[in-house]
Order: C-alpha cells, then structure tokens, then sequence
C-alpha cells in the first residue's frame, strides 16, 4: 500500500482556512502537508512589508516574532485541513512558546521556509515544534501550542 499523497494549500485556500489577511498574513502557500504530522510553508519576504518599515530603517530585517506567528499560521493551516476547518476558519490563540531561538537574519527578499511537526493534537489543544529556514539555513526554532475556538469563527 502506497502513502497517499501530501497535501498542499495555495493562497485562496489559505485565506478559506485561517482568517488572517493583509498585513497580517504571512504565509503564501504550504507544500508537502502530511494530515496531523506535518508541513512545510513558504512566506516570500518583501521590502514592502510594513515592519520593514521600523525594523529597521536602513537595515530591513523581519522580526523574530514576526517569523513565529508565520510558523502558527503554517500550523493552522496543516490543522485546518487535517480535519476539515476550509470556509470556517476558527479562531486560534497562542497558549504558549517555548525554546524559541534566532540563528539568522531574515530580509526581505529571503524565502522563509516554514517547517511545523505536531507534537500533540487534540480537538481543541495543539503543540507544535517549528523551524524556519532560508536557503537551508535555520533562522529560527520554536516550540508553541495553541488553541482552536470552533465557536469564534470569523466571517470571509
């Protein structure tokens, strides 16, 4: 028996699974998604991101949580079609983040690759261990759990 294959969301997916949007999305697409396993998503940083502009002038480099929440939205995005959340898009909180380290600068034109595993899934509670990577090199790591509101869905 062969495995089936991975999943992959485009960016209309995406926005049909989390509600975040604009300048708050972070995640242009998610590849190679294993159902309540893993994923691996891709954020194409661009100088005209509105971070850039404080952070810092003359010297652009996306924020260290900034690369954090584009790991949750890439853990979302897995859970959402690990169990079926298109067009409903719960809410999901942060509960926690743990052993976050930062190990490269991120600036705009990198391709920030975004690599989730579940560590635990439930209905509600998810932990996640997460690496960011830019042309194979780790950025930054982290381990966070969140929680999904199936009864706070957003309208979009």
């Amino acid at each position: 028996m062969t495995d089936p294959q991975p999943l992959q969301a485009d960016l209309a997916t995406i926005m049909r699974i989390i509600p975040h949007r604009y300048p708050f999305l972070l995640v242009d697409k998610v590849h190679d998604v294993v159902a309540r396993q893993s994923a691996v998503g891709i954020k194409n940083v661009t100088f005209n991101e509105p971070h850039f502009q404080g952070h810092f002038p003359g010297a652009p480099i996306m924020p260290g949580v900034t690369i954090i929440e584009a790991m949750a939205q890439t853990a979302a995005v897995l859970v959402g079609l690990s169990v079926g959340y298109g067009d409903k898009a719960p809410l999901i909180y942060f509960m926690s983040i743990d052993k976050a380290k930062f190990r490269r600068k991120v600036v705009p034109g990198d391709v920030l690759e975004l690599h989730v595993k579940v560590r635990r899934g439930s209905t509600k509670i998810w932990k996640f261990e997460g690496v960011a990577k830019v042309e194979g090199q780790v950025a930054a790591e982290a381990e966070f759990a969140a929680m999904i509101d199936t009864s706070a869905t957003t309208v979009l």
